[in-house]
């Protein structure tokens, strides 16, 4: 019997990865280098906390998420590993030579790997949530690059011309990240044959290994919302901030969950998303906050949108744009990422209003920085969607596929089973 396997796999993927990773090393050896200079141990160590949240999150919050389809765990966690060691090794380097282009040299340094390259990896596992099912690891691989380059170009456009602060810049991620992932699903996604229903599903192991993933999530994202924060007292509002806001979430969409079904019952999918959707939405403006309560209308509204998106937005997805978003990035990243990006142009507002009669340099101050922070999103949007569609056109080209090849939300067409036909 001849083998099912999709032919790019068998054929291109090892020559095309490891060509890659021989590349990677090349560079790393003539262009890099480590930094040298002497730091206070506990600078150190309280870097090497935050580097190990932000990991653990990605790698096993970002990756455990995207295992709840019950014919696609095993790629949803594999290929989700796959790409953010990828995604690290390029933006270390793409980020290095945006920031040092007169030396055309990378100090690596572990706030650099963090900050820059963990979080900017963190892009591409957003956008699998809505491509995840639909390409194989080919495309995947050459989608890493693609949008890394694309995300730390806008970061550096926003850095250089619009004077954005790193926080700022880092937390358009997830505005990007989704409508990046939409954008390329779109393109993907379009005319997907009928019967593959039956797959694009859940069950309660699987389930249950993403509720893992969210609670990874759930428990590092104020790392995460804080990493790029220098100010003590920042970063002391961030951590605050987002917990309330992941806290009120959590209640909101698990109450939102049963009161939309007709039995009172609370759906699983909800909670794996709609949890998560109060550290997004508070992700911009969490060192702005100096009081719980408005993390908390926060968190509140990011719950009701997110539970409402789940419930409401896939049949809208489906059959009227023609997306399918296979992990619901819409609802859990882009919406809950919106409602970030207006927060805080209000709150540069009311800043605005709040220094009106008084400290004028402080009211031009904010009033530039106000323009500046609806051009940085405006800029996200544009970027994304130009570079989300460029990469969904690029990604279809026949020499990444075959047309007949559709194993669609199916491990069985990427892995070898010890007995194939269980569970198949």
């Amino acid at each position: 019997m001849g083998s099912k396997y999709p032919p790019s796999l068998r054929v291109c993927l090892p020559w095309w990865a490891l060509a890659l990773e021989a590349a990677f090393i090349l560079v790393f050896f003539f262009y890099t280098s480590y930094d040298t200079s002497s730091k206070n141990q506990k600078t150190l160590m309280e870097t090497y906390r935050g580097f190990q949240d932000v990991t653990v999150m990605a790698a096993l919050g970002m990756s455990f998420l995207a295992s709840s389809l019950r014919r696609y765990s095993w790629s949803g966690v594999a290929f989700s590993l796959f790409l953010l060691v990828l995604g690290v090794q390029w933006a270390l380097l793409v980020d290095g030579f945006l920031e040092n282009v007169s030396t055309g040299k990378v100090v690596i340094t572990l706030l650099r790997y963090r900050d820059l390259a963990t979080m900017s990896a963190v892009s591409v596992l957003i956008s699998l949530g809505a491509i995840l099912g639909k390409a194989n690891l080919l495309q995947l691989l050459v989608m890493v690059p693609l949008e890394v380059t694309a995300f730390s170009t806008m970061r550096m456009v926003n850095r250089r011309f619009l004077n954005i602060d790193d926080h700022s810049n880092m937390m358009h991620i997830y505005v990007f990240s989704a409508y990046f992932g939409l954008t390329v699903a779109y393109c993907l996604s379009r005319g997907l044959p009928s019967g593959i229903q039956e797959k694009d599903r859940t069950a309660t192991s699987p389930s249950l290994f993403a509720m893992l993933g969210t609670l990874f999530l759930w428990t590092f994202w104020p790392s995460f919302n804080c990493a790029l924060l220098n100010d003590p007292n920042e970063r002391k509002n961030a951590v605050f901030n987002t917990y309330y806001a992941l806290a009120v979430s959590t209640v909101t969409a698990t109450s939102v969950s049963a009161w939309a079904h007709p039995q009172g019952k609370i759906n699983m999918t909800h909670i794996h998303n709609a949890v998560l959707a109060g550290g997004v939405a508070v992700g911009a403006s969490c060192h702005l906050i100096s009081s719980p309560w408005l993390a908390m209308v926060l968190g509140f509204v990011a719950g009701l949108i997110s539970s409402a998106g789940a419930e409401c937005l896939p049949v809208c997805f489906n059959q009227v744009l023609g997306v399918h978003d296979t992990c619901g990035v819409y609802y859990t990243f882009s919406l809950p990422g919106l409602l970030g990006g207006i927060t805080y142009i209000v709150l540069l507002t009311l800043q605005i209003s709040w220094t009106k009669n008084s400290m004028t340099g402080y009211q031009v101050l904010y009033s530039e920085a106000l323009r500046m922070a609806v051009a940085s999103n405006a800029l996200c949007l544009v970027f994304s969607l130009v570079s989300g569609f460029l990469t969904g056109l690029f990604l279809n080209l026949k020499i990444w596929k075959r047309p007949h090849i559709t194993k669609y939300f199916d491990d069985q067409a990427f892995w070898k089973f010890p007995h194939l036909a269980v569970g198949f």
